[in-house]
């Protein structure tokens, strides 16, 4: 037998009372985005970047991202290349959707199309970096011999400041199959682009982002054994690189320096920041009769 449920009727006071009444705005407390999720610092620090409360990471998180980008990476690296296009293609079309977002917290108009624009193109370059960057090699004797490019593994990035140059150091990382651990010093857009991330497909602890002070965190990426290369691209005091680079080579760290002149991010970016951070495997096979 059907249950009838007849709906309490809310007071009319009670209305009146909310429609009259202020409220308090509900402010935005801009988290760490690690494996996923959006927790706030270990260390309970935060700072205030134009009035908004930003987390402030510590050590202790780099070290939970890089667990979280090593665990990612095989099964990053491992799903087919189309599907990564898919992914990225993903996010342009999320960004898009929320762009008066990015405009309200200050990034210009353009900035942000370009932003867009530059998601697609390297959504495109997904099934076809390894036909520019690979290829059969001619060899003497009844042998294939195949170079093929592959992901470096788990990248340090310490980001630009600007959102499109954000975007152009994340988006070549990972469209190849190398997962990220990204420091920026530009808070709002970087962890509002982590919840485009978070609502695009892509696997949590693909891209993991951490806010805050680069020259306190980088050290710790740097010296990381399982970090296995560092992208300097937004550092811009020449003796804090000196002192990363000649921490990454204490273990062999690939690392990436931008021009001495700087880097245009309206430019085309060309193949240089995905063939950065790709590794070549060459494999020789016999030939059948």
């Amino acid at each position: 037998m059907a249950k009838t449920v007849t709906a309490t009727p809310v007071p009319a006071a009670a209305v009146a009372t909310r429609a009259t009444s202020g409220r308090l705005t509900v402010r935005k407390t801009y988290k760490l985005y690690i494996g996923g999720a959006f927790p706030r610092s270990e260390s309970g620090r935060t700072y205030l970047v134009d009035g908004d409360n930003v987390a402030l990471a510590s050590r202790k998180d780099a070290r939970d991202a890089v667990i979280a980008a090593r665990k990612a990476q095989p099964k990053w690296a491992g799903a087919t290349a189309y599907n990564r296009g898919q992914v990225l293609y993903r996010v342009a079309e999320m960004l898009e959707a929320r762009r008066a977002e990015f405009v309200a917290l200050g990034v210009p108009a353009a900035e942000v199309d370009a932003a867009v624009d530059r998601w697609v193109w390297y959504a495109g370059w997904s099934d076809k970096i390894a036909q520019v960057h690979g290829g059969a090699n001619p060899v003497a004797g009844p042998f294939f011999n195949i170079s093929a490019p592959e992901p470096t593994g788990v990248v340090g990035v310490v980001a630009p400041a600007s959102f499109l140059g954000l975007v152009s150091v994340i988006a070549p990382a990972i469209v190849t199959g190398n997962t990220v651990v990204v420091l920026t010093a530009t808070p709002q857009a970087a962890v509002t682009l982590a919840e485009v991330l978070a609502t695009s497909d892509v696997p949590g602890g693909v891209v993991n982002i951490l806010t805050g002070n680069a020259a306190e965190t980088a050290p710790w990426l740097a010296s990381h054994d399982d970090v296995n290369a560092l992208d300097l691209t937004g550092v811009t005091d020449p003796a804090l690189a000196a002192d990363l680079e000649r921490s990454a080579a204490g273990s062999l760290k690939r690392v990436v320096r931008p021009p001495a002149d700087g880097t245009d991010f309206t430019a085309d970016p060309g193949l240089g920041p995905m063939t950065a951070l790709l590794e070549i495997k060459t494999v020789w096979h016999p030939k059948g009769f």
